[in-house]
């Protein structure tokens, strides 16, 4: 009897074990459930509420814009005083082969480029100066030429080339409407100090100048006239004016524009308010946030006016992204076929046509014409009237690659051509051949390309940008997962969870006392037993 109540208190005591133990279980199972069901519910909700209302976007947004601004103490003022990327400037010079022919009319003139001829550019600015209560700054960019002659074709020191003679040109231009007999005198004085149509110097004099005889005769006559003569002549070491800019504090979509250049607002080469005014930054920041509907306006003392780009094409460099800006045909369309370019036509009767622009206005008087090179974008009949012209798109196109969150250039080519204006001019008997030819003298590629350093601190920046904004939708994936965690043990929950339908039956049970071998009798023994 003694160890019958033993036995049965030992199977009691077991069976209340196992089923403290199954129900213990099935309490954790059923809390892991319920608490990743909650939080990922919350989580879900709360990163949908967040991406919907883009509150994080927003902060991130804001922040940067007061971060980019030309103020003292901000992190881009810096660089913008003084632009750490290297800026190449390249010189491709069109050598004419067959002057005198052309100038009978036996052919048409045929040129050979020469070049690059590279040098590296320092823009430092100097004369900073915040006016306007703060709200926009002053500058002047000096402009630094340093040849590179690991990245150039030659020596230009030594290296010859034959092109018009624009000095020449330029008389003979002033002079159309002096009458025959003047124009017959003024001819007769220029063959005899042996002045013709073209000329032939070393790449160094037609960049930065030499000692012109005809300007050097015309200075006893007008003292005030420059005997020197060349392309970049005075340029090195010079800047192009005062540049009053919008700091952007006040609204970020102002940040860089260009506010008065050399004082004024506007300027007044061309023959429409449209058609001067001076829209757009300098081409060297734009705001944060760009899209690609958006128009971007450039301001270009070369080009005295502004011009406008259009987005192309997405592209990366260094691993970071970047929008592709790139003025669109219309840019330099002939007023007939753009109205908005009609102011830029100062003598009706004479307007030119597509991807051309008579810039003699801003140019003392002198026939020059600007152009994409090799007439890019240009009338057809410009690059065919030049044998050894032939425009490509990729090598002659201008383009911005812009970052479109910080506005930031990561790669820039400025491309332009410089081209003289040849017709014929009454008493000058050099001329009698000529027939409004757009000659090309030289194109040159400004290009500067984002330095390690910074586009390695732009990625940064870009990163946490990323992260900030996306934050929302990282709370709405965490829920998601949560929530499938929680279904998932429910599933298993339900699965393993035992059937409250029990029987009890009856089962003979032996019990063994100690070490005896002999049975001190038959117990019965009561144990749960599932129906089946």
């Amino acid at each position: 009897m003694q160890n019958l109540c033993v036995f049965r208190g030992r199977a009691l005591l077991t069976r209340w074990t196992l089923g403290f133990t199954d129900t213990c279980t099935m309490r954790k199972g059923s809390c892991c459930m319920f608490t990743s069901g909650v939080i990922g519910a919350v989580l879900l909700i709360m990163g949908t509420g967040l991406f919907v209302s883009g509150l994080f976007q927003t902060l991130i947004h804001n922040k940067l814009k007061g971060e980019i601004t030309l103020t003292e103490g901000s992190k881009i003022f810096a660089t913008w005083k003084n632009p750490p990327p290297p800026v190449y400037m390249e010189f491709f010079i069109f050598n004419v082969t067959n002057p005198d022919q052309f100038l009978k009319g036996e052919a048409k003139p045929h040129v050979t480029t020469m070049g690059p001829y590279t040098y590296r550019e320092f823009r430092p600015k100097h004369n900073v100066s915040f006016v306007h209560n703060g709200t926009k700054v002053a500058a002047y960019t000096k402009k630094i030429f340093v040849f590179e002659p690991e990245k150039s074709v030659g020596d230009p020191n030594v290296d010859l080339v034959t092109t018009v003679n624009i000095p020449a040109v330029a008389v003979i231009n002033r002079l159309k409407g002096a009458g025959f007999w003047v124009a017959s005198g003024i001819s007769m004085y220029m063959g005899s100090i042996g002045t013709t149509m073209f000329m032939t110097h070393t790449v160094q004099e037609l960049l930065w100048g030499f000692k012109d005889p005809l300007l050097t005769r015309l200075k006893t006559i007008k003292p005030e006239t420059d005997e020197y003569f060349g392309l970049m002549l005075h340029k090195n070491s010079s800047d192009d004016g005062e540049f009053v800019y919008h700091t952007g504090e006040q609204n970020y979509l102002d940040f860089g524009r260009i506010y008065t250049w050399k004082g004024e607002k506007m300027v007044s080469f061309w023959k429409t308010n449209q058609s001067n005014m001076i829209n757009g930054t300098d081409g060297s920041s734009f705001h944060p946030f760009l899209t690609k509907e958006e128009r971007l306006n450039v301001f270009t003392p070369d080009l005295c006016r502004s011009i406008h780009m259009r987005f192309e094409k997405e592209v990366e460099l260094k691993g970071i992204p970047a929008y592709r800006f790139t003025p669109p045909r219309d840019t330099l369309a002939s007023g007939k076929n753009n109205p908005e370019n009609e102011g830029f036509c100062v003598t009706p009767k004479k307007c030119l046509d597509d991807g051309v622009l008579d810039v003699s206005v801003c140019r003392k008087g002198a026939p020059v014409v600007v152009s994409f090179p090799h007439f890019h974008l240009g009338d057809e009949k410009y690059a065919q009237a030049i044998d050894g012209i032939s425009p490509v798109h990729e090598h002659h196109q201008t383009f911005l690659d812009l970052n479109p969150t910080m506005g930031v250039p990561v790669r820039a080519m400025k491309r332009a051509q410089f081209n003289i204006h040849l017709e014929r001019v009454s008493g000058f008997p050099l001329t009698r051949n000529l027939n409004n030819t757009i000659f090309p003298i030289l194109f040159l590629n400004e290009s500067v390309v984002i330095d390690d350093a910074s586009a390695a601190r732009i990625q940064k920046l870009l990163l946490i940008v990323t992260l900030v904004s996306r934050f929302p939708l990282i709370l709405v994936a965490m829920g998601v997962i949560l929530l499938l965690v929680s279904i998932i043990l429910a599933i298993r929950f339900y699965q393993n969870k035992p059937s409250a339908k029990k029987d009890t039956s009856y089962v003979p049970v032996s019990a063994k006392v100690d070490d005896q071998d002999e049975k001190n009798g038959t117990f019965i023994g009561m144990t749960p037993v599932d129906k089946s």
